[in-house]
Protein backbone atom coordinates (compact mmCIF):
# COMPACT_ATOMS: atom_id res chain seq x y z
CA UNK A 1 0.00 0.00 0.00
CA UNK A 2 0.83 3.85 -0.93
CA UNK A 3 0.92 5.48 2.31
CA UNK A 4 0.28 9.60 1.66
CA UNK A 5 0.98 11.63 5.07
CA UNK A 6 0.41 15.48 4.34
CA UNK A 7 1.48 17.68 6.78
CA UNK A 8 -0.23 20.96 7.74
CA UNK A 9 0.20 23.73 10.91
CA UNK A 10 -2.32 24.94 12.78
CA UNK A 11 -4.02 27.42 10.77
CA UNK A 12 -4.62 24.18 8.26
CA UNK A 13 -2.00 25.46 5.38
CA UNK A 14 -0.41 22.23 3.78
CA UNK A 15 2.96 22.36 4.61
CA UNK A 16 4.83 19.10 3.64
CA UNK A 17 4.44 15.43 2.45
CA UNK A 18 5.57 11.65 2.83
CA UNK A 19 5.03 9.55 0.42
CA UNK A 20 6.08 5.63 0.95
CA UNK A 21 5.57 2.26 0.17
CA UNK A 22 4.56 -0.08 -2.89
CA UNK A 23 0.72 0.08 -4.81
CA UNK A 24 1.47 -4.12 -5.21
CA UNK A 25 -0.54 -3.91 -8.34
CA UNK A 26 2.24 -5.38 -10.48
CA UNK A 27 6.18 -6.23 -9.84
CA UNK A 28 8.17 -2.97 -9.29
CA UNK A 29 8.64 -0.99 -12.21
CA UNK A 30 5.71 -2.42 -13.82
CA UNK A 31 2.83 -1.16 -11.69
CA UNK A 32 0.95 2.20 -13.34
CA UNK A 33 -0.45 3.16 -9.76
CA UNK A 34 3.41 3.72 -8.10
CA UNK A 35 4.01 5.42 -11.58
CA UNK A 36 1.14 7.34 -11.38
CA UNK A 37 1.69 8.56 -7.54
CA UNK A 38 5.53 8.79 -8.02
CA UNK A 39 5.59 10.97 -11.06
CA UNK A 40 2.95 13.43 -9.41
CA UNK A 41 5.59 13.55 -6.49
CA UNK A 42 8.19 14.30 -8.07
CA UNK A 43 6.54 16.71 -9.91
CA UNK A 44 5.40 18.56 -6.89
CA UNK A 45 8.74 18.41 -5.15
CA UNK A 46 10.64 19.79 -8.26
CA UNK A 47 7.87 22.38 -9.03
CA UNK A 48 8.06 23.75 -5.36
CA UNK A 49 11.63 24.05 -5.13
CA UNK A 50 13.30 24.48 -8.81
CA UNK A 51 10.36 26.49 -10.12
CA UNK A 52 9.20 28.63 -7.29
CA UNK A 53 12.67 28.65 -5.40
CA UNK A 54 11.13 28.22 -1.88
CA UNK A 55 12.88 26.54 0.72
CA UNK A 56 12.01 22.98 1.46
CA UNK A 57 13.67 19.92 3.46
CA UNK A 58 13.44 17.00 1.11
CA UNK A 59 14.74 13.27 1.17
CA UNK A 60 14.49 11.00 -0.91
CA UNK A 61 15.69 7.07 -0.52
CA UNK A 62 13.56 4.22 -2.35
CA UNK A 63 9.67 4.20 -2.59
CA UNK A 64 9.89 7.21 0.37
CA UNK A 65 10.15 10.87 -0.11
CA UNK A 66 9.52 13.06 2.46
CA UNK A 67 9.29 17.19 2.26
CA UNK A 68 8.63 19.98 4.14
CA UNK A 69 8.15 23.27 2.96
CA UNK A 70 10.01 26.10 4.56
CA UNK A 71 8.92 29.87 5.16
CA UNK A 72 6.02 30.27 2.56
CA UNK A 73 4.24 33.55 2.37
CA UNK A 74 3.23 33.43 -1.02
CA UNK A 75 0.87 30.26 -0.32
CA UNK A 76 2.37 28.60 -3.26
CA UNK A 77 3.40 25.80 -1.26
CA UNK A 78 0.29 25.30 0.33
CA UNK A 79 -1.78 25.36 -2.74
CA UNK A 80 0.97 23.11 -5.17
CA UNK A 81 0.61 20.33 -2.15
CA UNK A 82 -3.16 20.80 -2.25
CA UNK A 83 -2.81 19.76 -5.65
CA UNK A 84 -1.21 16.90 -4.96
CA UNK A 85 -3.52 15.85 -2.57
CA UNK A 86 -6.50 16.53 -4.82
CA UNK A 87 -4.63 14.23 -7.78
CA UNK A 88 -3.92 11.47 -4.61
CA UNK A 89 -7.54 11.76 -4.23
CA UNK A 90 -8.50 10.62 -7.67
CA UNK A 91 -5.64 7.98 -7.47
CA UNK A 92 -7.40 6.00 -4.38
CA UNK A 93 -10.64 6.15 -6.09
CA UNK A 94 -9.44 4.60 -9.18
CA UNK A 95 -7.12 2.08 -7.04
CA UNK A 96 -9.20 1.28 -4.16
CA UNK A 97 -7.17 0.08 -1.14
CA UNK A 98 -3.65 0.43 -2.38
CA UNK A 99 -3.54 4.44 -1.40
CA UNK A 100 -4.00 5.43 2.15
CA UNK A 101 -4.15 9.32 2.87
CA UNK A 102 -3.38 10.65 6.37
CA UNK A 103 -3.00 13.93 7.79
CA UNK A 104 -0.79 15.29 11.00
CA UNK A 105 -0.17 18.51 12.29
CA UNK A 106 3.16 20.10 12.56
Amino acid sequence: MIRAEFYRDSSDKLKGFRVSGHAGLAEYGQDIACAAVSSAVMLTANTLTDIFKLEAEVRVEENDIYLLAGLDESGEADKLILSLLTHLYFLSDEFPQRIKITFTEV
